[in-house]
């Protein structure tokens, strides 16, 4: 699911929020960077360019407001700061978190293989659930071959 800033509008306009031109900004970040994880300073470091005058106090407060509002998933991927990416609940694929625990990259990959459990837990528990998260903690290939030398 790729987002745009018309989809986000409406999804304002549905929950009736204001979709203030910082709050714009902050999202326009999230459209232009689809395959990061962004902490709020990296989102601070991205706006700063295009609106010196947005705070970073501000970009924390609106992280929480569209994280509240399902715009945005937060994720802690264990190095002290929340990371935000686009919410996709409306997708029927789930994406999971290959996380390198030398050099920080967070890499995506997409697997079904947790349907099947997922399904299974959900009949004998009478559980529904709605969403998961897998994160795999390890070493990229890069950091892997450094701890081989």
């Amino acid at each position: 699911m790729t987002i745009n800033m018309t989809d986000l509008r409406q999804i304002f306009r549905e929950r009736q929020y204001k979709l203030t031109s910082q709050r714009q900004i902050i999202l326009q970040s999230f459209v232009d960077h689809p395959d990061q994880h962004l902490s709020a300073e990296d989102v601070y470091g991205i706006v700063r360019q295009l609106s010196p005058e947005i705070g970073l106090a501000t970009v924390y407060r609106t992280l929480e407001l569209l994280s509240d509002l399902d715009i945005l998933q937060k994720m802690d991927f264990g190095d002290g700061r929340h990371r935000y990416e686009v919410n996709e609940t409306g997708t029927a694929h789930h994406h999971h978190h290959l996380i390198c625990l030398a050099c920080g990259e967070v890499r995506e990959f997409d697997d079904d293989l947790l349907e099947t459990l997922e399904t299974a837990v959900a009949r004998k528990s009478k559980f529904d659930i709605i969403d998961h998260q897998l994160k795999f903690y390890g070493y990229c290939q890069e950091c892997r071959a450094k701890r081989e030398d």
